[in-house]
C-alpha cells in the first residue's frame, strides 16, 4: 500500500458543516456584544456616584438646596389655641422667601436701638454737621396684624440713616379689630399711649383677618350685614379717637390688594371704613392699593421696587411680602412721617449778634475833583405806530402824485389809475419803467 493511502479521510458532510459555521457566527456575535458592553457601559457603581448621571445630579442639587434653606430659614413654631382666630393668615413663607427672625416675635426687642453694623448710615448721608447738637428722638409706633409686621420692617430700612427715630413693632399676628375677645386694639392704644415710652407718631396697618363673623354678646354677625359694619366702624373709631385725645398723630395705611379675589373685595369695603374714620379723627389716611396692582388693576407677584427695578413683592401665599415689598410699602407711609419730623423739629436758635470792637479812626486822604459829567444823550421815545396816511391824500414827495380814480369827464393822463388799468388790463401792455428805477430792465442802461 502507497503513503498516500495510508491516511483515512473523512468523507464530506454538508450539514454537518452548516451548522458549525451558525455556531461559529453566534459566538462571534456574543463575543463583540460582551466587548462593546464593556467598553461602552459605565459600571453600576458609577452611574450612582459620578455626578454625569441626570438623576444623580438633580437629587444631589435638590439635597444642596434644602441644606442651604434649612441653614437660613429658622421657622418658629408657633401654635395657638383656644381664642385663636378661625381665619387668618399666620403661616410663615415658603423656605427660601424672605423672613425677618425678629418678625417672628413681635415682641422681642421692641424699642431696643439699631445695630450701627446693619442700619449704618451711607457715606456723605450725615444727619447732622460734626459739633451739632443731636436731634431728638422720633419715636413711631407701628401697629396692626402680620401685614403691619413688614411695614415695621421696611420703615426700620427706610429710615436707618437716621439715628435718632426709634421704630417701635407692635403689631401683633393673627389680630384685627373684629375679634376683641382676643386682642382689643382699643384698649392695646390706651395702654400704649398711658405707658412710659413717648410716642410720637403711630401707625396702623390691619384688615388681613378681619373678613369673618363679629360677635355682639350671643349673636354672631356675618361680616356683610349692616350690623356689623357699625360695630367694626365703631371699634376702629374708638381706636383713632385714643391718639387724637392724647394729641399723637396717626396716619392709617390701607389693605393692600391681595391674590384671593373675595379677600380683595372684603378689603375695599374696609379701606372705606379706615378712609372715614381717619377723616373723622383728624389722622391722615395712605391708600396703597395701586402699589401692588398691574396695569389692569389685578394682584401682581412682580412690579417695580423703590428703585423702579421689577422684582418680586409679595410672597407666594398672596399675601405676605418680600423685603422688596415691605420696603415699598413703607415708601408710601415714608413722606407722611417725614412731614411729622420736620413739623416737630425745633426752630434753629437764631445766631447771637457779635459786636466787632470800634476801628481806629484814620484821616480820609484827599480826593482829587471827579470830571464834569458828559450830556446825556435824548433819545426821543418811538410811538408804537405811526400815522396813518390815507391814498388820496397830498403827496409828501417833491413832485409826486398819487394814483386817484378818474372821473369819466377827466381827461386819460399817464399815470392816471384809468390809464393804467386800460393798458396792463385791457390793452394788456407793460407800462415803462422810468429810468433808474428797481424795475427798469432796458438794455443797455
Amino acid at each position: 500500500m502507497s503513503r498516500r493511502s495510508s491516511r483515512s479521510v473523512a468523507p464530506f458532510d454538508p450539514p454537518r458543516a452548516q451548522r458549525c459555521g451558525v455556531v461559529a457566527r453566534a459566538c462571534l456575535l456574543a463575543l463583540t456584544g460582551a466587548l462593546a458592553a464593556a467598553l461602552f457601559s459605565p459600571a453600576p457603581a458609577q452611574a450612582q456616584l459620578d455626578d454625569s448621571s441626570a438623576a444623580t445630579y438633580w437629587r444631589r442639587e435638590r439635597e444642596r438646596m434644602e441644606a442651604r434653606q434649612r441653614s437660613l430659614v429658622q421657622r418658629p413654631t408657633r401654635m395657638i389655641r383656644g381664642l385663636a382666630p378661625r381665619q387668618g393668615f399666620a403661616r410663615e413663607g415658603e423656605p427660601g422667601a424672605w423672613r425677618n427672625p425678629a418678625l417672628a416675635r413681635p415682641d422681642a426687642h421692641e424699642g431696643a436701638p439699631r445695630p450701627s453694623a446693619t442700619h449704618a448710615a451711607p457715606s456723605g448721608a450725615a444727619e447732622t454737621a460734626p459739633g451739632a447738637p443731636a436731634a431728638p428722638p422720633f419715636t413711631i409706633a407701628v401697629l396692626g396684624d402680620n401685614v403691619g409686621l413688614f411695614l415695621a420692617q421696611g420703615l426700620q430700612e427706610a429710615f436707618a440713616d437716621r439715628a435718632h427715630v426709634v421704630i417701635l413693632r407692635k403689631a401683633r399676628e393673627n389680630t384685627g379689630l373684629a375679634r376683641d375677645d382676643y386682642y382689643d386694639w382699643p384698649k392695646a392704644a390706651r395702654e400704649l399711649l398711658a405707658g412710659p415710652q413717648k410716642i410720637d407718631a403711630a401707625v396702623m396697618l390691619v384688615g388681613s383677618n378681619d373678613r369673618q363673623p363679629l360677635r355682639e354678646g350671643a349673636q354672631s354677625l356675618d361680616p356683610r350685614a349692616p350690623r356689623w359694619r357699625e360695630i367694626y366702624a365703631a371699634r376702629a373709631q374708638a381706636f383713632a379717637d385714643a391718639f387724637r385725645d392724647k394729641g399723637v398723630p396717626l396716619v392709617w395705611v390701607g389693605a393692600p390688594v391681595m391674590q384671593n379675589e373675595r379677600l380683595s373685595a372684603g378689603l375695599l369695603e374696609l379701606n372705606e371704613i379706615y378712609r372715614e374714620t381717619a377723616e373723622r379723627a383728624g389722622a391722615g389716611f395712605v391708600d396703597t392699593w395701586e402699589g401692588f396692582v398691574d396695569e389692569r388693576h389685578r394682584f401682581t407677584m412682580f412690579g417695580p421696587d423703590v428703585n423702579g427695578l421689577t422684582t418680586r413683592l409679595r410672597a407666594s401665599d398672596g399675601v405676605h411680602f418680600t423685603r422688596a415689598g415691605a420696603r415699598k410699602l413703607a415708601y408710601f407711609t415714608e413722606g407722611d412721617l417725614r412731614r411729622l419730623m420736620e413739623r416737630a423739629a425745633p426752630a434753629p436758635a437764631a445766631p447771637e449778634a457779635i459786636l466787632a470792637p470800634p476801628a481806629a479812626t484814620t484821616p480820609e486822604p484827599l480826593r482829587a475833583a471827579a470830571p464834569p459829567e458828559a450830556p446825556a444823550v435824548v433819545v426821543p421815545a418811538r410811538p408804537d405806530k405811526g400815522p396813518v396816511l390815507p391814498l388820496t391824500g397830498a403827496a409828501l414827495s417833491p413832485g409826486g402824485e398819487l394814483a386817484r380814480p378818474l372821473r369819466a369827464k377827466d381827461p386819460l393822463r399817464e399815470g392816471d389809475a384809468r390809464a393804467i388799468v386800460e393798458r396792463r388790463l385791457l390793452e394788456r401792455r407793460a407800462t415803462e419803467a422810468p429810468a433808474g428805477r428797481a424795475d427798469d430792465f432796458s438794455w443797455p442802461r
